[in-house]
């Protein structure tokens, strides 16, 4: 059991213990949470002081109680607009459904939610009806191979794994030591060294298919940063070469670009006719690419020109599919 402990958790144990009807002082309750008499002294002053707890002390029975047994230690101190944004939080969770990280925070509101008090412990189920979230569509991820890029994370050791790439017929071998782990759309991907290709590489979790943690410890690069290291990216992958990028959009399609932000470098020219030209810098262009041709007729590619000659060749591609 560990030694430093919250107070609050200190706290619960006290007040349980009176409920017992043990009358526990001081010495009892410091050696069952490997504490301190003086600290738990302080506690027992804080809840008289502070949290108005009725609690005296037993002089023949050597230990305190309730003077007023319905006291109700208050669990948690929160108000309703408190309540409403954890509720929110917790709705937001959905999107973790793929991960076994999931359960444990879903436990974890519950909990939250049970120590509420009466007049506010409603208020979730009003939620429920009341705010919905869209999810993105996500990958499955295998719980046991979830554990061990963690556990590998966690403790700096080189993580073993087949990886399967979209396109090839088996999983290659891979020997990676993983530096980072980010979650975007739907998926979760794993940025780490991959002593095959000599290189920081990003996997996409859902790929690995079988994973050992080895004992092979490593140590991060002093100079890798995760934000300076993706950079000026636009989505989860990157590369080494920076662009300027511009996109005209017409007059139909710019009141919704006009309300995101889409690339922090971002600036937006507007043009009589109503139409804009969007213009940032990246380093990696195929993400671009695909978000360009989700909006159709609407958006024209003015630079780079390698960009623009890509999205010439996807839409000729396309084109033949429908002669």
């Amino acid at each position: 059991m560990a030694k430093f402990k919250p107070q609050f958790t200190r706290l619960l144990l006290i007040d349980q213990r009176i409920r017992e009807g043990k009358f526990p002082n001081c010495s009892t309750i410091a050696r069952e949470h490997e504490t301190s008499s003086k600290t738990i002294q302080r506690d027992i002053d804080y809840l008289r002081d502070f949290l108005h707890a009725p609690i005296e002390y037993d002089s023949c029975k050597r230990g305190y109680f309730y003077s007023e047994p319905n006291y109700k230690l208050p669990a948690l101190s929160i108000n309703e607009s408190d309540l409403f944004a954890i509720c929110i939080a917790q709705k937001l969770l959905k999107q973790y459904e793929n991960t076994p990280i999931y359960g444990k925070l879903q436990s974890v509101f519950e909990k939250i939610e049970a120590s509420l008090p009466d007049k506010v412990a409603v208020l979730p189920s009003i939620l429920e009806k009341r705010v919905s979230f869209f999810q993105e569509p996500r990958t499955y991820i295998n719980p046991e191979i979830w554990e061990k890029v963690f556990d590998a994370l966690r403790e700096s050791r080189a993580l073993k794994m087949q990886y399967q790439v979209p396109g090839h017929a088996r999983p290659s071998e891979r020997e990676v030591d993983p530096y980072h782990v980010v979650s975007y759309q739907g998926e979760w991907y794993l940025i780490g060294y991959c002593h095959f290709r000599k290189k920081i590489l990003t996997f996409a979790i859902s790929r690995i298919k079988n994973a050992e943690v080895l004992n092979t410890h490593f140590e991060i690069p002093p100079d890798f940063d995760f934000e300076k290291f993706t950079g000026s990216h636009f989505g989860i992958y990157w590369g080494d070469k920076e662009y300027k990028v511009k996109i005209k959009f017409s007059t139909e399609i710019a009141p919704y670009i006009k309300e995101r932000e889409w690339h922090p470098t971002q600036e937006i020219k507007e043009n009589k006719d109503g139409s804009i030209i969007l213009s940032f810098k990246t380093n990696y262009l195929l993400e671009i690419k695909r978000w360009i041709l989700s909006w159709g007729v609407g958006v024209t590619v003015l630079l780079p020109n390698e960009l623009m000659k890509e999205v010439k060749t996807e839409l000729k591609i396309a084109l033949k599919n429908y002669q």
